[in-house]
């Protein structure tokens, strides 16, 4: 079992490597944060790219906001006392959501934040823990 572990860390360290030397060869430090942006052409690419962005975000966002709305609903109904109704959960999801989207664009460097994060638990959850 060790050897396959081993194998996949290879090939796992094959695949990002490549993109990540070829990427400072040919961009160096005037990279945006968004990758797509510093790209020009082919324009229908680019526009493809961004189009799956949007779609991997709405749904890895359910999956990671499903856990913090059973959190709030729970403290909602057990410590403060409401019934459990759809009103409930459609309110506080929304104020959840709209408070999320608050903090983003409140933040300029949101960008720069979220890449400190991405490299901060890259090798944690990359390699130490990858059933996380």
């Amino acid at each position: 079992m060790w050897n396959g572990v081993v194998v996949a860390y290879i090939v796992v360290a094959l695949c990002y490597f490549p993109v990540a030397l070829i990427g400072c060869y040919v961009f160096g430090n005037s990279v945006e944060d968004n990758i797509l942006i510093s790209l020009e052409k082919p324009t229908w690419l680019i526009v493809a790219a961004n189009l799956f962005v949007v779609i991997h975000v709405i749904g890895s966002y359910q999956i990671y906001a499903m856990p913090v709305f059973d959190m709030i609903e729970s403290v909602l109904v057990k410590k403060l006392h409401f019934r459990p109704t759809i009103t409930l959960r459609f309110i506080s999801r929304n104020i959840y959501v709209a408070f999320t989207m608050f903090v983003a664009i409140t933040f300029p460097f949101f960008g720069g934040l979220l890449g400190f994060f991405g490299g901060f638990a890259f090798a944690p959850t990359t390699y130490f823990l990858p059933c996380i």
